[in-house]
């Protein structure tokens, strides 16, 4: 086996950058920037101009990829803004139709589910997120008042994105359609899509590259390739058919989108994360 690499200081990383064709004309703001930017994170945005030799295309100076890593940062919380939306919509939706369809407590009974559904994970998943947030007032009100008895509404806010895409794909498949309804898309399509999006949702929240990014998932039912499925792009697309809000999407986010491209135009290339040239007539909703 392959020994782990041995610590570099901050002025050996230079030059690490300098050999494989890294432009540095400021030593110091390249310092400062490594000094709170983890070499190997940022490293990483250096993959669309690396060649088979692990050297980088000519003409790529540090400055053009510390300014990437500034637009992927600054992406990453529009896009929590976008996916924050989504989630407390979703879980208010599906705590008010299982509510209204099986009780406050109904998320307890495994028939109130599909034959998918994995209920002793389920329950653990639910005492987990209960014993790492006990300290939270409404989690205390309900375990010392109602020994426990969380309702769906209230259980539901201790929901991760991952638990919610989860608990949508084990409901039977007509409460499926009425929440898919809401949103306007086919039901089977927003099963794949909350996939897709709970990827995002972490990636986001972990401070994870989206730049050049391949996604694990693939969202189903888009006119795209399957690499550009893949990309950022696709993954946008789910972002718009989900979000429940036309206005507030082309009022609020959008806009927000448009003065990011803009600011870094000079620095990104659409191709790296398969934006098409109109790709702001194709998201506005």
């Amino acid at each position: 086996m392959t020994s782990p690499k041995e610590p570099t200081t901050y002025q050996e990383q230079i030059e690490i950058l300098r050999a494989r064709g890294c432009v540095i004309t400021d030593e110091s703001f390249c310092m400062e920037k490594l000094s709170v930017i983890n070499y190997y994170r940022f490293s990483a945005y250096f993959l669309p101009f690396k060649n088979s030799d692990d050297s980088y295309a000519p003409g790529n100076t540090f400055e053009k990829i510390y300014h990437i890593y500034e637009f992927d940062r600054k992406l990453r919380n529009i896009l929590l803004g976008a996916i924050e939306v989504i989630e407390i919509s979703f879980r208010t939706r599906l705590s008010y139709l299982h509510g209204h369809n099986y009780g406050p407590l109904g998320y307890r009974n495994s028939q109130n589910f599909n034959s998918f559904h994995n209920a002793s994970k389920f329950k653990e998943n639910i005492e987990s997120a209960i014993k790492n947030n006990q300290k939270i007032p409404f989690v205390q009100h309900h375990l010392k008042k109602y020994k426990g008895d969380f309702p769906i509404w209230v259980i539901s806010e201790l929901f991760t994105f991952g638990m919610i895409s989860y608990f949508y794909s084990d409901l039977h498949t007509a409460d499926q359609k009425e929440i898919a309804k809401q949103f306007k898309v086919n039901y089977n399509n927003l099963k794949s899509w909350l996939r897709c999006l709970t990827d995002l949702r972490n990636i986001c929240a972990h401070y994870g590259r989206l730049y050049y990014r391949v996604f694990s998932a693939s969202p189903a039912n888009l006119d795209l390739s399957e690499d550009d499925k893949r990309r950022l792009w696709g993954i946008m697309l789910v972002l718009k058919f989900v979000y429940p809000s036309a206005h507030k999407w082309n009022s609020e986010f959008l806009p927000l989108f448009c003065k990011l491209f803009a600011e870094y135009k000079g620095d990104i290339d659409l191709c790296h994360i398969a934006f098409p040239e109109d790709w702001l007539t194709k998201l506005q909703k």
